[in-house]
């Protein structure tokens, strides 16, 4: 993984430069030292080099993210596993309250988002096999680089490329995972195949994944408790298929297509066992079956490119895609489900389903201004349309009415080089005009039920940044930078909530959208076998959202937030031949008024912000042969609230990685949780705390044998 330290929001076309600065690369790797031009930060949305821009970005390459999904699974768990300021993950199939700089990432592929904005229904980490990225770039802060959403952060995962050479060429997968207990019940598998080829100036990748994933285990060898609700990643199967078509015209312009259907489905072969909260007795499983449809996500995307890296002397992009998901919940019989009309008795059993379709385009054109070459301008236009509702599967209910968003963003930023580059001011501006529109609707009987007459409420707002970037010594470079981001409140929520009587949804206040801001100081050092980074940043935004737990639903409130947080990141290539060491470290604080005060004074919850942390790590390599061991210690963290129950404790997680490359491929073993740590999970508890149903234990240790091969 590298560490990149780059400027201010540019709200520019689809790719970037930047230098790293984190975790030295494996034997093999690129050098980012050799030359800080080579690596490019599509999600950036610019062609300037790294030097140019005051923002903090990660970036994870392949053979980074192969060896952390190797370890833990997922791309989720992998980017949560290397970056301090991203929370501990939950290990189920939900996100909700994984957040980064305390507040909710927006995930994208290849630029494209993956959230639904008007219902966040939190699968958006789950949309694509890791087998088809190529590398995962990590903008940190509320921005507005890929529109509405990402408020904490942007996560971009980059599918893989064309081949290089003419013919064919294969990449191929298969693994077996096992618990440390190796129960036959808690076996997994994994396989995969990327086929590549290359004709002149056209090529293709075509490929499909399959995993099937056992029970989890705890690091005292007991089940852990299944997410019946929300879903769960143990017991289930995925399937994936991904194609990416490109043609290189003779202008230098390249065409490319993309298409991606992702599909997880839990198998339901077990159902929870409560535990017990005031005794440590965490939930658990056992073999049962579960009525309803089992919980799934299905995710298909189809997107077409065009980029044109010299027209008009300048870079022209543009960009259109279509992408639809449809997440089932588990079900249950619960109140807010009931409905006398229906069954009486008031044992009517349902389940949810967030069904959602978005239709997209974006179109930039960046380049220097003639006779004045240190301006660099860009201009742009994103434009967004998404189609949401959630329903109850076995009634077919609306729980949340169909609501159509729409948003359309100009925007022109400019870079302007000073003293022969070692000065540079960044800024610019994006304008959002968004429009939600929601017909007449009744919510279920549980909220009343209430006729609610429809809308089209509309917000507009400019959003501004700007920075500057000092670099007074060689290997130094200091930058300050200010950013705003925008989104809207989980819609779905607020609208499936109303029980009083004659809203009307033009006139219903908590409609209205977050506008979060970034401040930010920055250090990078980068000279000789030493790399260092500092930052300190400031978010707030004046009338925030954040989820609160009302009658066993998640319900959005409006409230000011204030957050503020300091990071920082070493790394040291050692006198040892292949040896490098590294670490990270965060710190977060979060706070907001929830009693209405006027005075930001109560810290926010487990479920809005992530525990202090620091990570540790040793990479090895020579010749054939490369070794990782990484350890992840969670802080403590007391809440100022009234009860001691939600105070998280902490714990840490040692991994560990080793591979040999052959001529035939690279053998590899991953062990999870090495030390086999029995620990509650941060969102089990801090989180619901008088809940013991959901009260999980974390996974113990895991061993997963891999081999990769490509030819």
């Amino acid at each position: 993984m590298y560490r990149y330290f780059v400027g201010a929001l540019a709200l520019a076309p689809l790719s970037t430069i930047a230098v790293a600065q984190d975790i030295a690369p494996a034997d093999g790797a690129p050098s980012d030292a050799d030359d800080q031009s080579t690596i490019v930060v599509t999600a950036a949305r610019t062609q300037l080099p790294a030097s140019a821009l005051p923002l903090t970005v990660d970036i994870i390459d392949r053979e980074a993210l192969e060896r952390q999904v190797q370890i833990s699974g997922s791309t989720v768990d992998a980017v949560s596993a290397l970056l301090p300021s991203f929370s501990p993950t939950r290990e189920k199939l939900t996100g909700a309250g994984e957040s980064l700089r305390g507040r909710a990432p927006l995930y994208a592929i290849n630029g494209i988002p993956q959230s639904t904005p008007v219902r966040d229904g939190s699968r958006d980490g789950y949309t694509i096999d890791p087998f088809f990225i190529d590398r995962v770039e990590v903008i940190y802060g509320s921005n507005a680089l890929q529109g509405i959403g990402a408020t904490g952060g942007v996560v971009n995962q980059v599918t893989v490329g064309a081949p290089r050479e003419d013919g064919v060429s294969f990449r191929t997968l298969s693994q077996v995972t096992l618990p440390t207990n190796f129960e036959g019940e808690g076996i997994g598998a994994k396989t995969g195949a990327l086929v590549g080829y290359r004709a002149g100036p056209f090529d293709a990748s075509i490929g499909a994944t399959y995993e099937k994933r056992g029970a989890f285990f705890d690091g005292n060898d007991n089940r852990i408790g299944v997410d019946g609700t929300q879903g769960d990643i143990q017991d289930s199967d995925s399937w994936s298929v991904f194609a990416r078509l490109g043609y290189d015209l003779a202008t230098g312009a390249r065409l490319e297509v993309v298409a991606n259907r992702f599909e997880l489905q839990g198998n339901a072969n077990y159902v929870s066992v409560p535990g017990d909260r005031s005794a440590g007795v965490p939930a658990s499983s056992i073999r049962g079956m579960t009525p309803g449809d089992p919980p799934s996500n299905k995710a298909e995307l189809l997107s077409a490119s065009l980029v044109d890296p010299d027209f008009g002397g300048g870079t022209f992009v543009l960009q259109g895609f279509y992408s639809r998901t449809n997440d089932v919940y588990g079900g249950g019989v619960f109140g807010t489900f009931q409905d006398p009309a229906i069954d009486p008795t008031g044992n009517l059993f349902d389940q949810s389903a967030n069904r959602s379709r978005k239709l997209g385009g974006k179109v930039s054109y960046e380049r220097a201004v003639p006779g004045f070459d240190d301006l660099v301008l860009t201009a742009g236009l994103d434009a967004l349309f998404d189609r949401t509702e959630q329903v109850l599967v076995q009634t077919d209910r609306a729980w949340v009415p169909q609501t159509d968003f729409r948003s359309l963003a100009p925007f022109l930023q400019g870079n302007l080089a000073l003293a022969d580059g070692l000065v540079r001011l960044a800024g610019g501006l994006r304008f959002e005009n968004v429009q939600l529109k929601v017909d007449n609707f009744t919510t279920l009987a549980s909220y009343g039920p209430v006729s609610v007459t429809g809308g089209s409420p509309s917000f507009e707002d400019v959003l501004w940044n700007g920075g500057v970037i000092v670099k007074p010594i060689d290997g130094l470079r200091a930058y300050g930078s200010y950013a705003e981001g925008f989104t809207i409140a989980d819609v779905g929520r607020i609208l499936r909530g109303i029980s009083q009587p004659n809203i009307d949804v033009d006139d219903y206040l908590s409609l209205e959208p977050v506008v979060s801001n970034n401040r930010e100081l920055g250090l990078e050092w980068d000279r000789g076998a030493l790399k260092a980074s500092a930052s300190y940043f400031w978010s707030s935004s004046e009338f925030g959202s954040i989820l609160v737990l009302r009658n066993d639903v998640f319900e959005v409130e409006r409230q000011p937030i204030e957050i503020e947080g300091f990071e920082a990141s070493l790394s040291w290539q050692t006198p040892v031949p292949g040896l490098a060491l590294s670490g990270g470290y965060a710190n977060l604080k979060g706070q907001t008024d929830g009693d209405g005060d006027g005075l930001i004074d109560e810290d926010l919850d487990g479920a809005n912000i992530s525990p202090d942390r620091i990570n540790l790590a040793a990479d090895y390599s020579a010749g054939r042969f490369s070794a990782r061991a990484q350890a992840r210690m969670y802080l403590e963290r007391e809440f100022n609230d009234a009860s001691t129950a939600t105070d998280f404790e902490g714990y840490t997680l040692v991994d560990a990685f080793i591979s040999y490359r052959t001529d035939f491929g690279e053998i590899s073993l991953a062990a999870q949780n090495l030390t086999n740590e029995f620990f509650i999970t941060y969102d089990s508890d801090t989180v619901r705390v008088t809940d013991s149903s959901r009260f999980f234990s974390g996974r113990g240790r895991t061993f997963t044998l891999s081999l990769r091969s490509e030819f």
